[in-house]
């Protein structure tokens, strides 16, 4: 079977019997699309907003988008996971839509590579640890505070 026999197979279902991989998945792309679309403007204004200049000056936009988006990634996966029930959609819209535009990874790693190659180690590698320390903890603390409000308001409590 060539390449493009496999492809329509999994977007048409052509192949032996089987469902398409694809089938039903419209609406979730959909969202997916819509929302990486948002949270890459997103970080795009921020980037306009505190630009960098210069490949020897630290990335503190891309440590701060990175960081504020884990945070929200925390807060997100504990409130659709245990707080009250969301719509299917909302998850892959704003996590992996949303955040996922928003949040950039890969900018980080050329970030620590522009850094190196303009003769500035120690910011580049505090640049490399920071970010993961940072992005984690920030994960953990958006995930601790949101478990911590829901309780408060499943036990009746609100300050």
């Amino acid at each position: 079977m060539s390449s493009e026999d496999t492809v329509r197979a999994a977007v048409g279902g052509a192949a032996a019997g089987r469902p398409p991989l694809l089938r039903g998945q419209g609406p979730v792309v959909g969202v997916v699309a819509l929302g990486g679309a948002l949270g890459a403007s997103a970080r795009y204004g921020a980037g306009l907003l505190w630009p960098n200049s210069g490949p020897a000056q630290f990335p503190w936009t891309t440590l701060l988008v990175n960081v504020a988006g884990c945070a929200l990634i925390g807060v997100l996966l504990v409130a659709v996971t245990e707080g009250r029930p969301v719509h299917p959609l909302v998850r892959p819209f704003l996590g992996t839509g949303v955040l996922g535009g928003f949040t950039t990874f890969s900018t980080y790693a050329v970030d620590v590579h522009r850094l190196l190659a303009a003769g500035r180690p120690g910011p580049g590698l505090a640049y490399l640890g920071l970010t993961l320390v940072a992005a984690m903890a920030a994960v953990w603390a958006g995930a601790g505070l949101t478990r911590q409000l829901i309780g408060l308001r499943s036990s009746g409590r609100t300050r």
